[in-house]
């Protein structure tokens, strides 16, 4: 059993689809905290409830998170403890919980990561030739000109880099990769660690053609884009 304090925020990782990733610390945490803050109270309710956890609950999302702060906050003066969770993953990257966190910090209290799962790092662990920097860029901008402005210029920086982005625009998405260089070296994560995960490596060019094959696509995508060095079978390292 884990020692837990009072007058704490307990930031946790949860799973991105399959509930076996979640950590045992996770799951003592949310068993000794007196409330979880969530961006989703009904997401996080089915995960409590598969760990026959019964906790409070706090809607903390990215429409409410100043406000939501506030409340929680004041649990924390009260000396009692709190843990937050994002929908999926770990909060604060493509989540919300960064505002949280520094209001919290902010006001004195200790903040301590419970760490777990994210999109980013189970496609960067089976990506390869991820050299010595690596960017994670998140969603790009919806908008096709400050898309592929912003894609340009991660290409052209040299380092590899890691984007989400949603079923509806991947083919966009690995598309105007494609036109700055339909060579370079991706590989592309869907629905990591749910049932019908799909993890592909290729030119661009080949899985953009592979996509665009496809009657329906579905699910979450990660996307790493190798850097300019990175090969598939050579590696950006450079110890001089």
């Amino acid at each position: 059993m884990y020692n837990y304090s009072v007058g704490v925020l307990y930031v946790v990782g949860t799973p991105i689809g399959n509930l076996g990733d979640i950590t045992f610390r996770a799951v003592e945490t949310f068993k000794a905290v007196d409330a979880v803050a969530c961006e989703d109270t009904r997401h996080t309710l089915q995960l409590l409830t598969h760990f026959e956890i019964r906790k409070p609950l706090i809607s903390c999302r990215a429409q409410n998170e100043e406000i939501a702060s506030r409340k929680i906050l004041q649990l924390l003066m009260e000396g009692k403890s709190v843990a937050y969770a994002s929908d999926a993953g770990t909060p604060g990257i493509s989540d919300p919980g960064a505002v949280l966190v520094d209001k919290v910090r902010a006001a004195g209290y200790t903040v301590i990561p419970i760490p777990g799962v994210s999109a980013f790092t189970a496609l960067v662990s089976v990506a390869g030739s991820g050299g010595k920097t690596m960017i994670f860029e998140g969603f790009l901008s919806p908008k096709p000109g400050k898309r592929r402005s912003r894609l340009r210029e991660l290409m052209e920086g040299g380092a590899a880099f890691v984007v989400y982005e949603s079923p509806y625009r991947i083919v966009k998405l690995l598309t105007d990769i494609a036109d700055i260089d339909s060579e370079r070296r991706v590989v592309v994560g869907r629905e990591l660690t749910k049932l019908h995960e799909e993890v592909i490596e290729g030119s661009v060019a080949d899985i953009c053609n592979n996509f665009m094959e496809r009657s329906r696509i579905q699910g979450e995508f990660a996307v790493f884009v190798s850097g300019i060095k990175n090969t598939r079978f050579s590696q950006d390292y450079d110890d001089n």
